[in-house]
């Protein structure tokens, strides 16, 4: 399934998480690792850029968060971010240089590449967003199957599945992502970079790369 392989959806450079990815062939496999990865990250980040706050919570300096967002650790705010009115961070999650986590926006166990912007009313759980990608107002990743069984990763275009042995499991949106307003990502989406999903989708599985996805029955290859 080469349209969900991390080398074909992020540009690793874009994040300070990686060294997470190493050794992994598909994002989602990093899922059960931020946590971890983030304490022990944050242990060795620069204090002349970066300030611990509270438990594991490091915050760069240079970043912007208002005095209403909640933050709860492990997590790192990289520098430039912003993280807005009432923003809710619940922890395991890794918010790059210079995104935007807006209000009301509730993150859980996620990693955002340099320049994401999830800027209002989202909800990214269970998630790993490539740089530059953006939700849309009021676009979430839902992240557990309503008969809660394993989220299993289906390319309906070539048949392939994977089962990835996760109860949780949201969205992989690939670098430059374009998720319109109000769309539902199901668990086990995968978007390839620089593909545009239509306002009002229900997005299920994999979503080639460089294409717009305007209903389920309707994806076109960019021109």
């Amino acid at each position: 399934m080469e349209t969900a392989k991390i080398s074909n959806l992020y540009t690793l450079q874009e994040t300070i998480a990686a060294d997470l990815f190493e050794g992994l062939t598909y994002p989602w496999e990093a899922l059960p690792k931020i946590s971890a990865f983030i304490c022990e990250l944050g242990k060795n980040l620069d204090s002349a850029v970066y300030e611990q706050k509270g438990e594991n919570v490091w915050i760069a300096k240079s970043a912007k968060v208002a005095p209403t967002a909640f933050i709860n650790g492990p997590a790192i705010i990289d520098e430039e971010a912003e993280v807005r009115h009432c923003a809710f961070i619940r922890g395991n999650a890794i918010v790059g240089k210079g995104a935007v986590v807006g209000n009301s926006t509730e993150l859980k166990n996620v990693v955002l590449f340099n320049k994401v912007q999830v800027p209002h009313y989202n909800y990214v759980g269970d998630s790993v967003l490539g740089y530059k990608a953006h939700m849309g107002a009021g676009s979430i990743t839902s992240n557990v199957k309503s008969d809660k069984t394993l989220v299993v990763v289906k390319d309906k275009v070539t048949g392939e599945n994977i089962e990835t042995g996760l109860k949780k499991f949201g969205a992989m949106l690939g670098d430059e992502v374009e998720v319109g307003c109000n769309s539902v990502l199901n668990p086990g989406t995968v978007i390839g970079n620089h593909s545009n999903v239509y306002p009002l989708s229900m997005v299920r599985g994999v979503v080639a790369a460089n294409s717009i996805y305007k209903n389920k029955n309707e994806v076109v290859e960019k021109q």
